[in-house]
């Protein structure tokens, strides 16, 4: 008897130990990642103090032999696409970019989410730094993407520091964005370049945050209208039967399809990683906030494909679903993390969430281990690496990206709070 009591005993002690050092593990990666963001963070913005300008990425080259490899077809295809080269001395060193990049309203939304991950006052002073130099966006009209630049940077300020002020420059970005709208087509204008009558772009899903909080903060409805009738718009003509979605879809000034492409991706029907995460997460974004079922059920079958059509060991994606599945191909950790926060707040919303929980969870977890997540003073200061920009163009291929940061930083942020 005492024998089967003291086995009793040790079995006990032996799996209590193992759920100590299991917990003592779970607390020690987010600690970890939390002290690399705030020293990154905090290390990059003093850099960068009297610039006026961003970080947004690092230079990296590329080999003509690998690219055609990756697109699988001829050079001649895409190579009028393709960026310079940098100058070796550039290789490593960090790519800057002004208020009026696509991207600049991610570094000051980082510096919000680590403030309030961490509750450091020193992020804070510097994400209200960052923030106004951003103040003068408010009057831009050329570009769609002042969704990310203004809602990523001044929406998180609202949120963590609200004034006046604040509301006032969302308001009137959200106004600008507004008139790129075209009521015959049903679309906010993407890009003002390249072949096509009207473009638009999966990406431009993202800026309907910005919309809806204008509608939140006004209560007039013409925000809240542009946005709902853009996404169903997109729902109707961006998707493919597998709820795979095309980069680009180009429309008449009739609002007639005019041509349909992946600019991005490997070829114009193949699955841009990043264009699929766009779309979860601004399905899943619409349905928060106007909970349209139709908006549910899109960001749920558009999670399923991505469940399906990842098929890396990991389920961090290829930078394109269709590139060469072998261990050159660059991963795309943006993808991945932009997936990882849509998909934990659909889990609150979806009738079968938890499969999106543990799906995200396990993306959040993978970018951060050492293969994925920097340590400190390393990678040009920024937390992820092995993203993709733009492969078909040679831009930022396998480097750190600002946006895979801040959806990184938001992901975590949303998974903490679901363990509260």
């Amino acid at each position: 008897m005492m024998k089967k009591k003291l086995l009793l005993c040790i079995a006990l002690g032996t799996a209590l130990a193992a759920c100590s050092g299991s917990q003592k593990k779970e607390v020690d990666w987010k600690k970890n990642v939390l002290d690399v963001a705030v020293c990154q963070l905090k290390t990059t913005a003093e850099e960068l103090t009297d610039s006026a300008l961003f970080p947004r990425s690092v230079w990296t080259g590329y080999k003509l032999d690998f690219l055609i490899e990756q697109m699988e077809q001829p050079l001649e295809n895409f190579q009028d696409s393709l960026c310079a080269n940098p100058a070796t001395d550039k290789l490593g060193q960090k790519i800057l970019c002004g208020i009026y990049d696509w991207t600049s309203g991610f570094f000051p939304g980082s510096l919000w989410y680590a403030y309030e991950l961490t509750g450091d006052k020193d992020l804070k002073t510097q994400a209200v730094r960052y923030t106004n130099m951003l103040n003068s966006v408010r009057y831009y009209k050329d570009n769609h993407d002042i969704g990310f630049m203004m809602n990523c940077s001044y929406g998180n300020a609202l949120r963590l520091a609200p004034s006046d002020t604040i509301q006032a420059v969302l308001i009137e970005t959200a106004d600008n964005l507004c008139g790129r709208f075209d009521e015959r087509i049903g679309c906010i204008r993407s890009w003002n370049f390249g072949p096509w009558n009207f473009p638009v772009i999966i990406d431009n899903m993202m800026n309907l945050d910005l919309l809806f909080n204008a509608y939140r903060l006004t209560k007039d409805m013409k925000y809240y209208n542009v946005a709902v009738r853009h996404a169903q718009t997109t729902m109707k003509n961006h998707f493919r039967p597998d709820y795979t979605s095309y980069h680009v879809v180009s429309y008449n000034s009739d609002g007639t399809v005019e041509t349909k492409c992946t600019h991005q991706g490997q070829h114009n029907e193949s699955v841009w990683a990043r264009g699929q995460a766009w779309g979860v997460y601004g399905y899943t974004a619409c349905y928060r906030e106007t909970r349209n079922l139709d908006f549910l059920n899109q960001a749920m079958h558009i999670a399923d494909m991505i469940m399906e059509k990842v098929t890396t060991e990991d389920c961090i994606p290829y930078w394109d679903y269709e590139a060469p599945a072998t261990s050159d191909t660059p991963r795309d950790a943006s993808a991945a993390a932009i997936t990882a926060s849509a998909f934990l707040e659909l889990s609150t919303l979806a009738p079968e969430g938890q499969k999106y929980f543990y799906y995200a969870e396990r993306l959040l977890k993978r970018l951060s281990q050492s293969d994925y997540f920097a340590k400190k003073g390393e990678n040009g200061g920024f937390l992820l690496k092995h993203s993709v920009g733009s492969l078909p163009h040679g831009a930022e291929v396998d480097a750190p990206l600002n946006y895979a940061d801040y959806y990184y930083l938001e992901a975590l942020k949303r998974y903490l709070d679901m363990q509260e």
